[in-house]
């Protein structure tokens, strides 16, 4: 039986086989030598040749109602039957139901097209299922998120309303105020910067720059963090390395990843980060000596809203790591974890050297 590949899937190359021509074909030839058998019969025994045509005739009215009778049985059970159960959960699926499955009609070894075109609709069910249930969460999560600080601030104005408070109290209030508000309005423009990513409104703006440079930068700009924390930054990172890429999306990345590694490390800690080139590619290795992650929190950190460690869950919303990864698969970049409890995190990424827009997919 021939064999041709859609996609992952090898299917028949025909509904109809040459050996089901060959059947019909012969099983043709074998009817009319009954015809002809009936007609010489007919004619030894002298029977009225308009009996014989009249006998003829329904002789193949009778095999040509089989033959359709048959041929509509097998349309009926391998098109129209699982057609109209198709038919019928779509219309369930546009309903918003998505627990919808349609059994395939044969083994993974005999597949057709329409058992292919059966596991693409399933697929397709789950797979709107699952982006379903992340949209869920997802509004559930902002909604959350949202709701918090406004409550803060909503607790402080009103506290702020009283006459009881002594100068010090109400300054430390407004500081209140200011701090949730500002941590409201990031937490916004991470929304409004990873839907934007996810549509892919933003254009990616490929240009070629220093990528040390960059990091430098970007290690520079959180020296108060660190200095506060009196953390020790061992940087080994080449003079030069000429990428090309978007400058922005990259600085997110960079700026998150630091953040990450400051805020979970521990009072005189230590701070790595390495960057060097491996063939067409250049690899970044931010690794901290912090708390670090279980295995299940490592499982979900890139997800939306994820915070494994609740401790931190003030100084952050859980869309840095989002972000993050949306970045770099935008610039055909990746991203591993690596971390144990108790033993810090590493984070490596590798990026192209050269990377133009159509590579991306954009």
């Amino acid at each position: 039986m021939k064999q041709e590949k859609i996609g992952q899937y090898k299917v028949k190359e025909s509904i109809f086989p040459i050996k089901i021509f060959i059947y019909s074909y012969v099983t043709l030839l074998l009817l009319s030598g009954v015809h002809f058998g009936i007609i010489l019969f007919f004619q030894r025994m002298r029977i009225n040749d308009i009996f014989l045509v009249h006998f003829v005739l329904i002789y193949w009215a009778a095999v040509a109602g089989i033959t359709v009778m048959m041929f509509k049985k097998q349309a009926k059970k391998y098109y129209d039957d699982p057609i109209k159960e198709i038919a019928k959960q779509t219309v369930k699926v546009a309903n918003g139901d998505f627990s919808v499955y349609v059994p395939p009609l044969h083994t993974a070894d005999k597949l057709n097209y329409v058992d292919v075109m059966i596991i693409s609709f399933n697929k397709m069910v789950e797979e709107l299922g699952s982006i379903e249930t992340l949209k869920t969460d997802f509004f559930a999560n902002v909604s959350h998120e949202i709701k918090t600080p406004i409550a803060v601030i909503q607790n402080a104005a009103e506290l702020l309303k009283t006459n009881s408070l002594s100068m010090k109290e109400k300054q430390d209030t407004i500081q209140t105020i200011i701090y949730t508000a500002k941590k409201l309005n990031q937490l916004i423009t991470n929304i409004l910067k990873i839907n934007k990513l996810e549509k892919q409104n933003i254009v990616p703006s490929i240009e070629k720059y220093d990528l040390c440079e960059q990091l430098c930068s970007c290690i520079l700009n959180f020296e108060t963090q660190w200095e506060a924390k009196n953390i020790e930054i061992d940087a080994d990172i080449e003079d030069r390395c000429y990428i090309e890429s978007d400058r922005d999306l990259l600085e997110i990345v960079w700026n998150n990843l630091l953040s990450n590694a400051i805020k979970f490390s521990e009072t005189n800690g230590k701070i790595y980060i390495s960057q060097k080139r491996i063939a067409d590619k250049v690899e970044i290795v931010i690794e901290d000596e912090g708390c670090g992650m279980d295995e299940e929190t490592l499982h979900h950190i890139f997800e939306k809203f994820y915070q494994g460690d609740t401790s931190h869950a003030t100084e952050g919303n859980g869309l840095g790591l989002a972000l993050t990864l949306r970045c770099l698969q935008m610039m055909n970049g990746c991203i591993r974890a690596e971390s144990y409890k108790g033993k810090g995190s590493k984070f490596t990424v590798q990026l192209p050297i050269e990377n133009q827009r159509k590579e991306a997919g954009i």
